[in-house]
């Protein structure tokens, strides 16, 4: 009898989990779609405002800008956006385990420092042999377009002021609902393509002008760009999860439900033997 308790105990124990995680998949739901249609509401501008940007740098580049100026890769500055929560399956360990080693390969040849975005990054960096500049360790979700626009500010004057040589960012960018790609990205130096070579007009206004706005802007809005990619990436992967959690809870009560009444079916053809016996005894008496 306690076992068959005990049973019934978690059973109950593991419905009141996937009611938990029901819910917890509905929240997640609700958050992706609104993360996703921000997302690919912006994202025809933040695919093809670069690419446009690069070509503008070739043509001027006759023009000295302190951000397309290339140096060794001696001072690293590295950004890494995770969450603040977990229960999103691999989002972060995948997204964790690939900048450490790419940050470990860096800090071979140079120093290493990081801006670190999500609960999940400082917690993880704390342990390693990194010095974190600035952090953002609980609620990214509530970062403003203020918050962002002071970040890109303080990387540009970090690289401006010979205190970065690089500026590197790893995120998760949504692919799809089943698999967020980790994503490393170099956002400074900006390096101009190889293409349109022999493009040269004339400028108005002139070409120096032209870069002192366009360059900030640009890394204004390609920190913004993997915010958002990593937040509905996010929600994507803890609805995947919640769903998963959810499927499998309900595997578990089939298994245990199934064991009670096993054990149910053997105590009851127990204490039949038992009877039984026990008439037969006294017939012979």
């Amino acid at each position: 009898m306690p076992e068959l308790i005990d049973l019934r105990r978690r059973i109950k124990s593991v419905r009141n989990t996937q009611q938990i995680t029901k819910a917890m998949k509905t929240v997640s739901t609700a958050k992706f779609k609104k993360a996703q249609r921000l997302l690919l509401e912006a994202r025809p501008y933040w695919h093809n405002y670069p690419d446009f940007l690069l070509d503008v740098i070739f043509w001027a580049a006759r023009v000295r800008h302190p951000l397309l100026a290339k140096r060794d890769e001696m001072r690293i500055t590295g950004i890494v956006v995770t969450s603040d929560k977990g229960l999103a399956g691999a989002f972060n360990s995948n997204l964790l385990n690939e900048a450490l080693s790419f940050f470990k390969e860096k800090a071979r040849n140079g120093e290493v420092r990081l801006v670190l975005i999500g609960k999940k990054a400082v917690t993880f960096f704390k342990k390693q042999p990194f010095t974190v500049i600035r952090s953002y360790p609980d609620q990214i979700h509530k970062l403003t377009d203020e918050d962002l626009k002071d970040l890109a500010s303080f990387l540009m004057r970090l690289y401006t002021l010979f205190q970065a040589d690089a500026v590197y960012a790893v995120y998760n960018e949504f692919k799809s609902i089943l698999a967020p790609r980790v994503t490393l990205t170099k956002l400074l130096p900006l390096e101009p393509p190889e293409s349109q070579k022999n493009l040269a007009p004339d400028w108005e206004p002139e070409a120096g002008s032209l870069l002192n706005v366009m360059l900030p802007l640009y890394v204004e809005n390609h920190i913004r760009h993997f915010f958002f990619e990593s937040s509905a990436a996010e929600h994507a992967a803890r609805m995947i999860a919640m769903d998963n959690a959810t499927n499998n809870a309900e595997d578990l009560v089939d298994d245990l439900t199934l064991v009670l009444n096993k054990m149910r079916q053997a105590s009851i053809t127990k204490e039949l033997l038992e009877i039984m016996t026990a008439v037969e005894a006294l017939a012979k008496k």
